[in-house]
């Protein structure tokens, strides 16, 4: 694989992502109207099969997805799936940009689990983007109004599953060709949600095909350009990147569903996107010195 530094490379890569993932939004509230999430996951993650298929035979087949390290895969995937499931059910309770703004603490909340379980040391500005993002998601669900959204919920613990999920994947890639993670995200998801996606089975009308299969290549291939991006990048460089799908997404929203994002909303992303920012500060080496 190429892992030329490049924070070119990694743009480009990156445009694949905002792209593919703002389709992702938009089809998956339309497929939800008709399917139940879990036969959508599932239909998703087999149909995405055959779309990585020419990518395996292209990297000289299925040898590229052999792996030492299919605990790790497996946990990663396991936990990706809850919190995709998640993220699709808050599609069909809040605003699509409300979605996505909350689903932005997600660097936060690996800053947390980070400090917790990895060891890694709490500097001040990582408090402060901490303090910054739970405040925003404050602002946003407002629960001193009595009037939380179950959605908003839903959407607060698919972002923490993502923040695991990301870390995981970055330690994935150092000895993982990206085709392999996307194999095994398919492959484990695929087990994972069989029963239940065939207990509320129903065959799906003719026009819902073609947004699953739409979800499919967007949510199979958005993958595979960040874990490219990743190659070419660090995370400080890639993940700001990702900050403008919330704007992207609040203006689909507005486009599409003329929804509209109330001041709160608006002003909990800003201090969301502060606090990836400060995070994103805080993860810089400090310089070293002369003879060190």
């Amino acid at each position: 694989m190429d892992r030329t530094p490049s924070k070119s490379l990694a743009a480009l890569w990156m445009s694949g992502w905002l792209a593919l993932m703002l389709i992702v939004v938009v089809a998956g509230r339309e497929g939800m109207r008709e399917l139940n999430v879990f036969q959508l996951m599932e239909m998703r993650t087999i149909i995405g099969f055959f779309l990585l298929y020419p990518m395996i035979h292209a990297n000289g087949g299925f040898a590229i997805v052999k792996t030492a390290r299919l605990h790790m895969h497996i946990s990663r995937n396991l936990i990706h799936y809850g919190a995709q499931l998640g993220w699709f059910f808050a599609l069909t309770l809040i605003p699509i940009g409300q979605v996505v703004a909350i689903e932005f603490t997600m660097p936060i909340w690996t800053a947390i689990l980070a400090a917790m379980f990895l060891g890694e040391r709490m500097t001040v500005w990582k408090v402060a983007a901490i303090v910054l993002g739970i405040i925003g998601v404050i602002v946003i669900v407002r629960p001193a109004t009595g009037e939380v959204n179950p959605g908003q919920l839903i959407a607060l613990a698919a972002a923490v599953g993502f923040g695991i999920s990301i870390a995981m994947v970055k330690s994935l890639t150092r000895t993982e060709h990206s085709v392999a993670i996307i194999f095994w995200m398919l492959a484990i998801q695929s087990v994972a949600g069989l029963l239940p996606a065939l207990y509320v089975w129903t065959w799906p009308p003719v026009h819902v095909w073609g947004w699953v299969v739409v979800i499919a290549f967007c949510g199979t291939f958005s993958h595979y350009c960040m874990a490219r991006a990743m190659l070419h990048a660090d995370a400080t460089v890639v993940i700001p990147m990702d900050f403008l799908r919330v704007p992207l997404t609040a203006t689909a929203g507005w486009l599409i569903y003329s929804e509209r994002l109330d001041l709160f909303t608006v002003l909990g992303a800003m201090l969301i996107l502060a606090g990836n920012l400060l995070n994103l500060r805080a993860t810089h080496p400090a310089p070293r010195r002369a003879g060190t």
